[in-house]
């Protein structure tokens, strides 16, 4: 029925619909997302954070941040997306010399717009050469079919026989269930890759997945992952609540209304993107029509009915994982260890 009366309202759109270019970005500005991280580690944790922040295929967000003192020292890195043999994989890139960012920045991006498997591997040897550069295969095994990317069951094999030497550590997920958690560290022990914990967080909720160590700097950290092939990641309470309970609360964060936000940003259509109407440049929705469709903002008073204490209650006795929420694995080999936190650092 959604997808029907989507179809509806796209026909009587004066604007041609095109998803391929519409995209959205988080309620939290770089400089909040940040605060949010760093508050989790200092304030609830105790602990000096180093915080790495992404976003897909783009550097903006932390070469913006490194020109406040506070954040001067933030990583320059990127959530790169991959083509490769009719699917997408997405790396991780973490600490790129600041000198040469824009520069590994283009090449990235050229191969993503032109994928070729030979400038894969260059691109990849010239990452790895940076001794400082951390390269994650993030969520190896989401298959990312909710945007109607389709892999087959062996190409995932094919991409590690021909990328794996130049992948430092894989990624278990914080938006990820247990299970499919569990079964990157298997992937993760085959290939003989440590693993690190990610965020991939989209809402207001700090990353419930997070990297111990007593690393100095961020530099330091990636000779522990690269070098010494070491990690240790910890679960936050948040991490146990079911899958869908987390995914439901960045859907919140996504749509919900932000009344001390700057001008642009309060609304969730003033962060959601589309082409004009001559197809020309990306504009916040807010600015293409008069007010959000009607059909649209019913089903968003039903979505918010899952903020109410008793829908949560509820949801949670559904949909609990049949696993126990402190899945413990010895990163090393591919699990995740929950012990009690005695590093100086979290990433």
């Amino acid at each position: 029925m959604l997808h029907e009366a989507l179809q509806e309202q796209c026909r009587r759109s004066r604007i041609p619909v095109d998803f391929t270019r519409a995209y959205w970005t988080p309620p939290l500005a770089p400089s909040r997302a940040y605060e949010t991280e760093k508050d989790q580690i200092e304030k609830v944790l105790g602990l000096k954070s180093l915080v790495s922040l992404t976003d897909h295929d783009t550097i903006e967000a932390p070469v913006m941040l490194r020109t406040a003192p506070d954040t001067a020292d933030l990583p320059i890195s990127v959530e790169w997306s991959v083509p490769f043999q009719g699917t997408v994989f997405h790396l991780g890139v973490h600490n790129l010399a600041a000198a040469r960012s824009q520069s590994i920045m283009s090449d990235l991006a050229e191969y993503t717009r032109n994928p070729d498997d030979e400038r894969l591997l260059e691109l990849l040897e010239l990452l790895d050469r940076s001794p400082d550069v951390l390269i994650v295969f993030n969520h190896p095994l989401w298959t990312q079919s909710c945007v109607g990317v389709h892999r087959d069951d062996h190409v995932l094999d094919r991409f590690l026989a021909y990328a794996a030497p130049f992948l430092h550590t894989f990624e278990i997920n914080g938006a990820r269930s247990n299970r499919e958690n569990a079964k990157v560290g298997e992937l993760a022990s085959q290939w003989n890759k440590p693993l690190v914990g990610g965020g991939d967080r989209h809402g207001c909720v700090p990353s419930n997945l997070l990297n111990v160590t007593g690393a100095e700097s961020f530099s330091e950290f990636v000779s522990e992952i690269r070098y010494d092939q070491q990690s240790q990641v910890l679960m936050m309470p948040h991490y146990s609540e079911p899958v869908s309970v987390r995914t439901t609360r960045t859907l919140l964060d996504v749509i919900r209304h932000y009344p001390d936000f700057p001008d642009g940003t309060r609304r969730w259509d003033d962060r959601v993107f589309h082409p004009d109407e001559n197809g020309g440049m990306d504009r916040p929705l807010s600015s293409l029509w008069k007010k959000p469709p009607a059909f649209l903002e019913r089903i968003f008073s039903c979505i918010r009915i899952a903020e109410w204490d008793v829908v949560q209650r509820a949801v949670r006795r559904i949909f609990r994982e049949p696993e126990p929420a402190e899945l413990r694995i010895d990163t090393r080999s591919g699990v995740v260890a929950t012990d009690a936190v005695s590093s100086e650092a979290v990433l």
